[in-house]
């Protein structure tokens, strides 16, 4: 998977935006503005294409005992975050899209009913 790619497959999903929120390099995606993945673009310039993603505590552990390619987040709360290593690890397109897909879900079942009932409207 290539960044283009990575973020094509984030801005297709329901209510998604996308931000630079701490520098011009760390692209952050959210749903009804709450952060569900973020990566540094200088990463994926230098070959190390990583991403964060939010996953359920229990899944984070069994993902990470695995895959060598999901270590706890960096920077991140460690019990909710994944660091997924993507296109040099065991890793593989499907299942980082798998991941996404579950961060985004998760992140959208913690939002309020108010919000969840509007993203259902865009």
């Amino acid at each position: 998977m290539h960044i283009e790619q990575l973020r094509d497959f984030c801005m297709s999903k329901k209510g998604v935006t996308e931000h630079f929120p701490f520098d011009d390099v760390t692209l952050v995606f959210k749903v009804m503005n709450k952060m569900f993945l973020l990566t540094s673009l200088n990463n994926w310039e230098k070959g190390e294409e990583k991403m964060n993603v939010k996953c359920n505590p229990e899944k984070a552990l069994e993902l990470r005992g695995n895959y060598e390619g999901i270590n706890p987040g960096f920077h991140m709360n460690k019990k909710h975050w994944n660091t997924v290593l993507i296109n040099n690890s065991d890793v593989s397109d499907d299942l980082a899209k798998d991941l996404i897909n579950h961060s985004y879900d998760l992140v959208v079942g913690g939002l309020t009913k108010k919000l969840q009932k509007e993203l259902k409207l865009l």
